[in-house]
């Protein structure tokens, strides 16, 4: 057994004491990890909204002296586009390439009203990444590619492995101007709900950030996905280690 399937064990273990406590899982417990989900992966895209400030922000109204329109509409935005995978979840409803483009919608909303919910028209480069997205005109063929996939093959996936490689797959695609990577990893956590597990944090601080980037750097350049693959499940795992302690059931 490699460790990637040790992991796995792992995480269906916990997922059954999971399942055990789920009906504690109360309003308050769901909207303090919903509230450090959306400050988590915003932080990875450079907001710097405090987890406080973000908590404001979404919950109160409250606007946060020095901190950018773009910032407090990136808060409110991520987890009303938690609210929505919630909602696809609790409905059932397939995940396909129309889905994916609302969940943009919502991440973009406000932001920028021409590209939100649509493929990029124009080609791009990620700072940092010697990875080369695909072409424009390739986007829309690469993503109805992407949401077969999504509808065949990779059901045959555990769903953690589904998720993350949900994930991975869209960010190399790249197919937004803007907003992709909190795109991809609600994508991936819409599988993660929808399969009963917890919504998977990944933490936006440098040591993380730069894990979680280094990964995607591997898949993006030679299609390794072992790393990225084994980051994402520890990251499962942790979150649903993390839902068990506030349930108290540790």
């Amino acid at each position: 057994m490699n460790e990637l399937d040790d992991l796995l064990l792992r995480i269906n273990a916990m997922k059954t004491r999971l399942d055990a406590c789920r009906p504690l899982i109360g309003e308050h417990v769901q909207l303090a990890l919903d509230i450090e989900y959306t400050f988590e992966s915003n932080r990875i895209e450079g907001n710097t909204l405090t987890l406080r400030e973000t908590d404001l922000v979404v919950n109160k109204g409250l606007t946060v002296s020095g901190k950018s329109m773009r910032e407090h509409l990136e808060a409110i935005n991520h987890y009303e586009a938690i609210l929505y995978i919630r909602d696809l979840t609790s409905r059932n409803a397939m995940l396909d390439e129309r889905e994916i483009r609302n969940i943009h919608a919502l991440v973009l909303r406000g932001i920028d009203r021409d590209n939100a919910g649509r493929y990029r028209s124009v080609p791009v480069m990620i700072s940092g990444s010697r990875h080369v997205p695909p072409q424009p005109w390739a986007v829309p063929k690469l993503m109805e590619d992407y949401g077969l996939w999504l509808a065949a093959e990779s059901l045959s996936l555990h769903p953690v492995l589904r998720a993350a490689e949900a994930h991975e797959r869209l960010v190399t695609i790249h197919p937004f101007i803007d907003g992709n990577g909190r795109t991809a990893r609600l994508v991936m956590n819409l599988i993660l709900l929808a399969n009963g597990y917890a919504i998977a944090n990944i933490p936006g601080d440098t040591e993380n950030r730069r894990a979680y980037y280094d990964a995607l750097e591997k898949c993006n350049l030679d299609g390794r996905r072992a790393d990225f693959l084994y980051l994402i499940a520890g990251y499962s795992l942790s979150s649903l280690r993390t839902l068990l302690e506030r349930l108290g059931a540790t």
